[in-house]
């Protein structure tokens, strides 16, 4: 009787192995909160991408219609323009030239979050295949669920918002790369992957050092085709991140009259971070200690008025903490390494950054090193009995089903 329970168990859990069920539920609960909070299903009140589509679509590159809201919008030279990059934007215009410029920014993000779910499910699903890590059916479903349902991505996924929407487009782009340099070869492994990163960076531009691990692995694994021809495969991948790259610039030229302009300075910013920015910049060191304490070693629990300031990455998700084990010992060597160099490469600016990503729960701009952090804690499961990923994981999801209740009172419209 306790083996054919334990078969089944078995068999329920490891369903969220499938890329196309482990989806659709991400799907289904993701709206079922967004539908909690805003049972209309109304765009939010900061659809910027939605206004700055409409811009485009009316030739210009400062917002045609000023939204009821600027907080966080540049103000430059009598006009209101973003300071994010326009990717998002850019895919919002086939739909606000449908709909109008009122398209719906939580409709647009809850697929994309979902398909999220979809692509870590199928990089989980090749990287074994290939033997590049080892993770057997039942831990890949532990660890696509606790991706949905135990990090940060669970918080960013069914409000909309122009922050949450461009987390979730940006790291879309950044799973695609990886899945294509893991699953692809020759030339177009390379270019496929590197018009990959340069859409992720233009989606956010903090995300783009996430692209060293697939950028290496894909060098390593053409490595002994010689100098020359894998220096012909590199300059493929390179060329859309630098033609991407330019026009970036001309667009930050074009708005501000410098190419290295993103707008930060004009930025109408919370008055907090204000202080903090004319007195030390976007990026300083003066940041690390308060950005380390919120991303690292904060609880968030019993609330207070500090819980939405973020909440300890390794606290909160403490499947994060095998990843300590897959540094201790798990091999390759150069895996590991590459995937640690990867994390910490994406992180230094996460921490010089002038704020921690208040209002939030949990440190949400670590998602842009999620996917090499997911796989290195895969490296370290051989080592780990599967109860323990199960209790970790249900530890995760129990904390953010609380988060988000939380999250769910300050979001609601």
């Amino acid at each position: 009787m306790l083996v054919s329970l334990k078969s089944l168990f078995y068999k329920l859990a490891s369903l969220g192995e499938d890329p196309i069920l482990a989806g659709l539920l991400g799907l289904l609960v993701y709206s079922a909160y967004a539908i909690h909070v805003n049972p209309d299903l109304e765009a939010s009140n900061v659809n910027f991408y939605s206004y700055l589509a409409d811009a485009f679509l009316h030739g210009q590159l400062s917002l045609n219609t000023i939204p009821p809201g600027t907080h966080d919008l540049v103000y430059f030279n009598n006009q209101y323009f973003l300071y994010w990059p326009p990717m998002p934007a850019l895919m919002f215009v086939p739909y606000v030239a449908l709909f109008g410029i009122g398209f719906n920014d939580i409709i647009f993000t809850l697929p994309f979050a979902a398909l999220n779910i979809t692509l870590v499910a199928l990089i989980l699903r090749k990287v074994n295949k290939d033997g590049i890590v080892t993770v057997t059916p039942f831990q890949r479903s532990i660890l696509v669920v606790f991706f949905a349902f135990g990090t940060v991505h669970f918080t960013v996924a069914p409000y909309g918002r122009v922050w949450f929407t461009g987390q979730v487009i940006g790291f879309f782009f950044m799973a695609l790369a990886y899945l294509t340099a893991i699953s692809l070869s020759g030339r177009a492994a390379f270019f496929l992957t590197g018009l990959a990163v340069a859409c992720a960076f233009m989606s956010r531009n903090t995300i783009l050092f996430a692209a060293l691990w697939p950028a290496i692995f894909l060098i390593s694994r053409n490595w002994h085709l010689g100098w020359r021809p894998l220096l012909r495969r590199a300059l493929s991948g390179m060329i859309p991140v630098l033609l991407m790259g330019i026009v970036y610039l001309a667009y930050n030229w074009l708005r501000f009259g410098t190419p290295l302009e993103t707008g930060i300075q004009y930025q109408l910013m919370a008055p907090e971070l204000l202080e903090h920015y004319e007195q030390y910049g976007m990026f300083n060191s003066h940041y690390l200690k308060t950005n380390f304490y919120y991303h690292y070693i904060y609880y968030p629990f019993p609330e207070t008025g500090e819980t939405l300031m973020g909440g300890s990455l390794f606290l909160l998700s403490p499947v994060f903490l095998l990843a300590f084990i897959s540094i201790a010992k798990g091999k390759p060597r150069f895996l590991v390494s590459c995937l640690l160099i990867t994390i910490l490469a994406v992180d230094l600016p996460i921490l010089l950054f002038n704020g921690t990503g208040w209002f939030q729960f949990g440190p949400r701009y670590t998602l842009d090193f999620t996917l090499p952090l997911l796989l290195l804690t895969a490296i370290g499961l051989r080592w780990v009995p599967d109860w323990l990923l199960f209790v970790l994981s249900s530890i995760s999801i129990a904390h953010f089903y609380k988060g988000m209740s939380i999250l769910n009172m300050v979001w609601r419209i």
